[in-house]
């Protein structure tokens, strides 16, 4: 069987070439059809793949063609269906965010890497921050709060 592979760049112009040149070994297919995608880019890029196809059966395969590339396998034109193929699935569980705002109004969304919240206006924000249940911190207040 082939697999049918969806091609993803970043905005760099690596990124760009690189999924170009693949594309035309591999062929591209919808990332909503796909059995795997291919994120061409950084960390950050794939940080942001994995958080658009997170609703999406297909797996999340990133190589680097970005900075640094902690996340990310190494890039290479050659025999890519057998190493995605190989490659080992690992499972990513999304923090779950939920923020109530100063009207009761509950937010949800989910966070691959970290949460963060911004005051909005000009005034400081007071949060109240509560991680799986237990009360963490009663009151904070600040210009926003990075949850990782």
């Amino acid at each position: 069987m082939t697999l049918r592979i969806a091609f993803l760049a970043s905005e760099a112009p690596v990124a760009r070439t690189a999924r170009t040149t693949l594309i035309d070994r591999y062929g591209d297919t919808p990332a909503k059809d796909a059995d795997v995608i291919v994120a061409l880019g950084g960390d950050g890029f794939m940080l942001h793949t994995l958080h658009k196809a997170q609703d999406l059966p297909a797996p999340v395969y990133g190589m680097n063609r970005g900075t640094v590339g902690f996340l990310m396998n190494e890039y290479s034109e050659n025999d890519l269906p057998a190493r995605l193929t190989a490659a080992e699935e690992e499972v990513i569980n999304p923090l779950a965010m939920r923020a109530m705002d100063q009207h009761g109004t509950l937010h949800q969304a989910l966070a691959i890497n970290e949460v963060s919240l911004l005051r909005a206006g000009p005034q400081a924000a007071r949060l109240k921050i509560t991680v799986d249940g237990r009360l963490r911190l009663a009151e904070l207040v600040c210009d926003g709060a990075l949850l990782a």
